[in-house]
């Protein structure tokens, strides 16, 4: 007996030694920032590989940052612009689209990545314990680096087009762009940890997300205004909750749109529910994700 007392509390002695231990999330709506903090190296090292890979073995390598907007904005000044005649507010037409293409395909690029998540690392997941959070942060912020080599065209153009031909006349309103910015980041985040959630059971979703992007983009004023539109198809439009969105973006930094605060207040409160709704969906999927993945 004694032998087995002695026993037992060695093993809760040496129990006491751990430095931490890895359990199930406690809680429901938490993304667990202290401890991905600790795992920031590994963040910054997943977000380092995904800019770095994406061309690693092409000819022009980083060059395609901003080859990819340059060639879209051509091609839709020449389609929307040119052949469909589509009216752009009276603002130059490639300045239109680059700005809106810009903050576009930051969404779309990350929603689309983030979105495969669970299914794309299975592998690594079952090997290794780190926050499986910290990959669909690292999507977002790997897509702000992309996103900050592309503004610097849109920026370029801008400031030809205000000041020199005096094309454009911004506003005050584009102070809010770091917002609009941290806002378009969350609702990709939101909806893209909910996507990879739910392609754990089922797998179809990962087949209908990259075509449901596409119709999305046309459900929000990228290639036509939203001033250009009958007052009932401005309500529609607008529960898009992008829509809001692109539009203070190009009211505040192009000088035409439909700004409305009360519309960006709606787009950030769903924003907002959109991604504890995420992180709800992620945190009970996450115990059990590497049985059915």
């Amino acid at each position: 007996m004694m032998t087995n007392d002695v026993s037992g509390s060695s093993a809760a002695a040496y129990s006491e030694q751990w430095d931490s231990i890895i359990g199930p999330q406690k809680g429901k709506f938490s993304l667990n920032l202290k401890e991905v903090w600790r795992y920031k190296d590994l963040l910054m090292l997943f977000v380092k590989k995904d800019i770095i890979t994406v061309y690693k073995q092409t000819v022009l390598g980083p060059i395609w940052f901003l080859l990819q907007p340059i060639m879209t904005t051509v091609i839709f000044t020449f389609i929307f612009g040119g052949v469909a005649k589509i009216q752009t507010d009276d603002i130059p037409k490639g300045i239109f689209y680059m700005g809106s293409l810009t903050m576009w395909n930051y969404f779309a690029d990350t929603l689309n990545v983030t979105s495969k998540t669970f299914s794309d690392n299975a592998s690594v997941f079952g090997k290794v314990y780190f926050p499986r959070i910290i990959l669909p942060i690292s999507k977002v912020l790997s897509g702000f680096v992309k996103l900050c080599i592309q503004f610097s065209i849109f920026m370029v153009m801008w400031v030809y087009y205000t000041f020199v031909t005096h094309q454009i006349h911004p506003n005050m309103t584009l102070l809010l762009f770091p917002v609009l910015l941290l806002t378009l980041s969350l609702l990709s985040l939101g909806f893209g940890i909910i996507v990879t959630s739910l392609t754990t059971k089922y797998r179809d979703l990962a087949f209908l997300i990259g075509f449901g992007v596409q119709l999305w983009q046309y459900a929000t004023p990228i290639i036509y205004p939203l001033s250009g539109q009958s007052p009932r198809t401005q309500f529609w439009l607008l529960l898009n909750p992008l829509t809001s969105i692109i539009e203070a973006f190009k009211y505040g930094f192009l000088g035409k749109g439909v700004f409305s605060p009360g519309w960006l207040c709606y787009s950030i409160v769903f924003t907002l529910v959109t991604l504890l709704s995420g992180i709800f969906v992620f945190n009970r999927v996450e115990k059990k994700f590497i049985d059915t993945v």
